[in-house]
């Protein structure tokens, strides 16, 4: 190739750092090594309202952990920073108010009903419910409502009929009609773009050649297409990588596995055999072999060797293959320092002397009270759940509507898990020694254990909810229909949390 090959990862800030954004960002990676070109990581909190700094950092320390490196971020800078897209808002709107004045977008004035109404008319027509057809204002209109204030978003048109066509790496050429594509916002209210101009204008801009991302952003490939021709730039090379799987061909989803990349660093598992499990994921070595180290993928790395079937992520395949690098490429000496690294050090263990020494009077007293702080998942049972004064059925919403309410939490600290718990607590009108039980058992596997808020705050937002999801698993969940009417009532409780929290306040 003649040109520098550019590839990147683009995570949103948002949230937990995902495996699947760990399994992208390796492949990126390869590509870009095999290539002798550059790997680009760029955070993409176009979302304000859900971005977090504590999520950024997360997302670079677990990226790191597993041995990924970039040439360009936010965090080492390069050439075509800044690599945080808050910080490149002022330049997306030059680009949108081009689009206007090229007639390729426009102003939208249309309220949230009016928009309710095209969305069930398209959908009553067989058509996707995606946003297209008559919502452009006269000219005159759009010049009075601007002057007043009123206000609005920037769209992109989309043609009305005909096929886009887009070619794809792995996939060949994919044909989609326009008439299934929305007519994208680019520019939302708050001056911020949205994913779709940012993502077209940064690739741009950062000179990136290859767009390897995941198949779920195939129905996006005709907008950020158009957008490229809009602007007459040249599109980089998509690659549409096959959705991780889980076990029963569902799509990957922490409901059904622990899905964040600290809760494999918290249970134990080495980052080298997580990063080789990642590259199996739909692709192989030449020699088949299962067995690889990052320098290995790299030097064999090739595209076609990748497999769309979708690669099923099994946490039991991914215990074995860690067992395998346990064994074999670790000697007595590096055993011991991982282990102290991972959970026996100083910084790790401080935290909990306070509980601990209270409590014991032999050190061996230690492991029974505190292997749980130790420990991935507990192996508890529906019988490790029976309450004497609530029902099953009641067991399980206090785990859920915990575990939903717990996964909105962005500062994971002990004050704010407490309050959390406490208001819930107040308002499903459940005692909080009978609220706290499920959650002491999901936590710590008894519910005699130290104060299970201190525990959570030291385990990790990671391991607490993937503990708690555990234990809704291990005691059958909600049915499809059970599912639905607990949502409807979790809002209902929400309403009634922030208004107790807005009372406090």
């Amino acid at each position: 190739m003649s040109q520098i090959v550019r590839t990147r990862i683009a995570p949103s800030p948002t949230g937990d750092p995902h495996v699947g954004t760990a399994y992208i960002a390796l492949f990126n990676m390869c590509f870009a090594r095999q290539h002798q070109g550059k790997f680009i990581l760029r955070i993409e909190d176009t979302d304000q309202a859900r971005s977090t700094d504590e999520s950024e950092q997360d997302i670079l320390k677990s990226l790191r952990w597993l041995g990924l490196e970039w040439d360009e971020g936010p965090d080492v800078g390069g050439p075509f920073g800044p690599y945080r897209q808050s910080e490149r808002k002022n330049d997306y709107r030059a680009y949108a108010e081009q689009l206007i004045a090229q007639g390729d977008a426009f102003y939208c004035f249309r309220t949230s009903e009016e928009l309710d109404e095209i969305r069930e008319q398209r959908k009553a027509a067989g058509l996707t419910p995606g946003i297209n057809g008559d919502l452009e204002l006269p000219e005159a209109e759009v010049k009075a409502r601007l002057a007043r204030g009123d206000s609005y978003v920037i769209r992109m048109k989309i043609p009305l009929e005909g096929t886009c066509v887009v070619e794809d790496l792995l996939r060949g050429t994919i044909e989609i009609e326009w008439t299934q594509v929305d007519c994208q916002i680019l520019l939302k209210s708050d001056g911020m773009p949205t994913y779709h101009l940012a993502n077209v204008v940064d690739d741009h801009l950062m000179q990136i050649t290859h767009v390897i991302r995941g198949e779920e952003w195939i129905n996006s490939a005709p907008k950020h297409l158009l957008l490229y021709k809009y602007f007459g730039w040249d599109m980089p090379v998509l690659c549409h990588m096959p959705l991780l799987r889980n076990p029963d061909k569902s799509k990957l989803s922490k409901r059904k596995n622990p899905t964040s990349i600290n809760y494999y660093e918290r249970a134990g598992y080495l980052p080298e055999a997580v990063l080789n499990y990642l590259g199996r994921m739909g692709w192989s070595m030449p020699d088949e072999r299962e067995k690889f180290s990052l320098d290995d993928m790299i030097e064999h790395f090739n595209l076609n060797r990748v497999s769309l079937g979708g690669p099923i992520f099994d946490v039991e395949k991914l215990k074995w293959l860690n067992g395998l690098w346990i064994r074999e490429s670790l000697n007595d000496e590096d055993f011991i320092e991982r282990a102290k690294n991972w959970a026996f050090n100083q910084a790790h263990i401080s935290p909990m002397i306070e509980h601990i020494k209270s409590r014991v009077e032999t050190f061996s007293d230690i492991a029974p009270l505190a292997g749980f702080m130790f420990s991935g998942l507990l192996g508890l049972s529906a019988e490790s759940f029976a309450h004497k004064k609530l029902e099953e059925t009641d067991v399980k919403r206090v785990l859920q509507f915990s575990l939903w309410l717990l996964e909105a939490q962005r500062h994971w600290t002990k004050d704010n898990i407490f309050d959390d718990i406490k208001t819930l607590s107040k308002v499903m009108d459940i005692k909080m020694g009978d609220f706290m039980q499920p959650i002491f058992i999901a936590i710590a596997g008894t519910p005699n254990s130290w104060s299970v808020v201190d525990s959570m705050a030291i385990l990790g937002p990671d391991m607490s909810r993937a503990r708690l999801r555990d234990a809704l698993d291990k005691l059958g969940g909600f049915s499809k229909k059970e599912t639905k009417r607990v949502e409807k009532e979790f809002q209902q409780i929400l309403v009634l949390i922030q208004a107790k929290k807005a009372e406090l306040n």
